[in-house]
C-alpha cells in the first residue's frame, strides 16, 4: 500500500537479561524487554506520578543477535528503531487464539544503539543485506536514575 509507514522509535530500560532462543531453521533470535517510563508532576496534590510502558523487541538479525548477546544485561539503556507487528497464536491450556504486539528488528529499514554504556555508545544497524555494523563515538557520561522496582 502506497502511503503508509509501521515505524516505531524507542528508549528504555531493559527488564531482564536478553532471552535467546534458536529457532527451526538453525538461526538466533533475541527476545528483549523494554521499558519506557513518562513522569510528571500532579497538579492537584504536586506529587511525582509516573507510568511505564512495557514492549517486546524480538531481533531477527544473526549480527545484532551476537552484539546483543554479548553487550546487553537487565537495566541497559537502548535506542531500537523497527516495526510493529501483533502475531495471533493458541494458548495450548485453554485453547483460545491470543495476540501479541512486538517491534521487529529486521530489514534495511532497524537499529539498535546501546546508551548511557559509560563513555562509549554503540550504534548497530542493518543494511540491505541485513549485515551488522558497530561504530564507537566518545560522548559525555550522563547521569541516568535506574530504577530498581522492575517487576522482573
Amino acid at each position: 500500500m502506497a502511503g503508509s509507514l509501521n515505524k516505531v522509535l524507542l528508549i528504555g530500560r531493559l527488564g531482564a537479561d536478553p532471552e535467546i532462543k534458536q529457532m527451526v531453521n538453525g538461526k538466533s533470535v533475541a527476545r528483549l524487554s523494554l521499558a519506557t517510563s513518562q513522569s510528571w508532576k500532579d497538579k492537584n496534590t504536586g506529587e511525582k506520578k509516573e507510568k511505564t510502558e512495557w514492549h517486546r523487541i524480538v531481533v531477527f538479525n544473526e549480527g545484532l543477535v551476537n552484539v546483543v548477546q554479548q553487550y546487553l544485561k537487565k537495566g541497559a539503556q537502548i535506542y531500537v528503531e523497527g516495526q510493529l507487528s501483533t502475531r495471533k497464536w493458541k494458548d495450548e491450556q485453554s485453547g483460545q487464539d491470543k495476540y501479541s504486539t512486538e517491534i521487529l528488528i529486521q530489514g534495511y529499514n532497524s537499529s539498535l544503539t546501546m546508551l548511557g554504556g559509560g563513555s562509549a555508545t554503540s550504534s548497530i544497524q542493518n543494511d540491505k543485506s541485513q549485515t551488522a555494523s558497530k561504530n564507537i563515538e566518545d560522548i559525555p557520561q550522563s547521569s541516568n536514575d535506574l530504577d530498581d522496582d522492575i517487576p522482573f
